[in-house]
């Protein structure tokens, strides 16, 4: 059988929550919305958090909250998802890149107050594969130059950074529900913030624009569907009463891979901080500097035809087509993540890998090396 490169874990009580919704007759705005808000928040500790369809979503929502828009810079990392850096495009603005740590791959926060300028209006810092960057350095930058800063934590559920949750550091965070997330809700994410105008306006904007107590047919201001459906918010507030469980079997592979290539001189991993607690999203190895970009697509082609699902993770934003065209990147502007994109590979990573599909992962992974 082949070996995936990701999957959920979805047991019978998520199911039977979905069947209790489709019985129910109210698959929006009903109860379950409020219920899994609330499961999150909790976990997260903070006063509010806003279900999405899409950490996308939640991430274009607060570069609005924020009043970023036409002229404004926003500063993130080229080693990212899209989404990250699509946010800020939505709404007219730029995004300003910053090179990455060449052994946590997360920004440099060393290298971020040189990129801020006149019309810099906001920093989004990713937690790349749930690592949380080092947030003191961001933070008092920011605070600094009077800007705002948005964790994209869409991949960090869980995570935490000097004893603080991931998505609790900043103005507001967001986080991630694709199935192959740390949790699921198939698609979906979460706005979670301690500001009560940043969540008003969210709340608003994800329905159409509505505030609370507008009948369905008044708007207050330009809103978008964004809502989550109470299908998924059934199955992600299931998701959260398993939240350490899953976390747990996570860490478990984790650490399989890791005792296995820890003697293996031909890859590195990602270096992990000292103040952050990992939440794992995806398992990624990085080829050591000898290997070339057209190695690595070989050993990835190679591991597919043995049935291994594998990818690499990420490709450079700023390399992206339409980045080249609209803003004239190219290669060598930010040398650290090409040279690190070019040789990343996530290998297969969920909960129902076992300690034989590890070995055999491993074993073919050295061969083809």
């Amino acid at each position: 059988m082949p070996i995936e490169l990701s999957g959920p874990d979805i047991t019978q009580a998520e199911i039977d929550a979905v069947a209790s919704v489709l019985r129910s007759g109210r698959m929006s705005l009903g109860p379950m919305v409020p219920k899994f808000e609330e499961a999150v928040g909790h976990y997260v500790g903070v006063k509010h958090a806003i279900a999405v369809c899409s950490g996308t979503c939640g991430l274009h929502l607060l570069i609005r909250a924020l009043g970023v828009g036409a002229g404004d810079e926003v500063i993130s990392t080229p080693f990212s998802f899209i989404a990250s850096s699509n946010c800020i495009l939505f709404e007219n603005a730029t995004p300003v890149f910053v090179d990455i740590d060449p052994d946590t791959w997360n920004i440099d926060a060393a290298k971020i107050e040189s990129a801020i300028t006149s019309r810099t209006k906001a920093l989004i810092p990713v937690d790349a594969f749930g690592q949380v960057p080092d947030m003191e350095t961001i933070l008092r930058v920011a605070a600094k130059h009077k800007l705002r800063v948005i964790e994209d934590s869409c991949e960090a559920l869980g995570s935490k950074y000097k004893g603080k949750p991931a998505g609790s550091l900043a103005d507001a965070g967001v986080f991630g529900f694709y199935p192959n997330k740390q949790i699921t809700t198939g698609e979906g994410g979460m706005i979670v913030t301690n500001d009560d105008s940043i969540a008003e306006l969210c709340r608003s904007m994800r329905n159409q624009g509505r505030d609370t107590g507008m009948s369905w047919l008044s708007h207050e201001r330009l809103g978008y569907n964004y809502r989550l459906s109470d299908v998924a918010c059934a199955i992600g507030y299931v998701q959260m009463t398993r939240i350490k469980e899953i976390l747990a079997k996570r860490d478990r592979v984790a650490r399989l891979y890791q005792e296995r290539l820890s003697n293996e001189k031909r890859v590195t991993f990602q270096k992990f901080s000292p103040d952050c607690d990992m939440s794992w999203f995806v398992f990624v190895i990085k080829l050591s500097d000898n290997y070339t970009e057209t190695d690595r697509g070989n050993i990835i082609a190679a591991l597919r035809e043995r049935g291994i699902g594998c990818s690499n993770y990420f490709a450079p934003i700023h390399l992206q087509a339409f980045y080249r065209r609209q803003f004239g990147f190219k290669p060598g502007d930010f040398p650290v993540c090409e040279r690190v994109a070019a040789r990343t590979i996530a290998l297969p990573f969920h909960n129902a890998i076992t300690e034989a599909d590890v070995d055999h992962v491993v074993k073919t992974l050295q061969e083809l090396l």
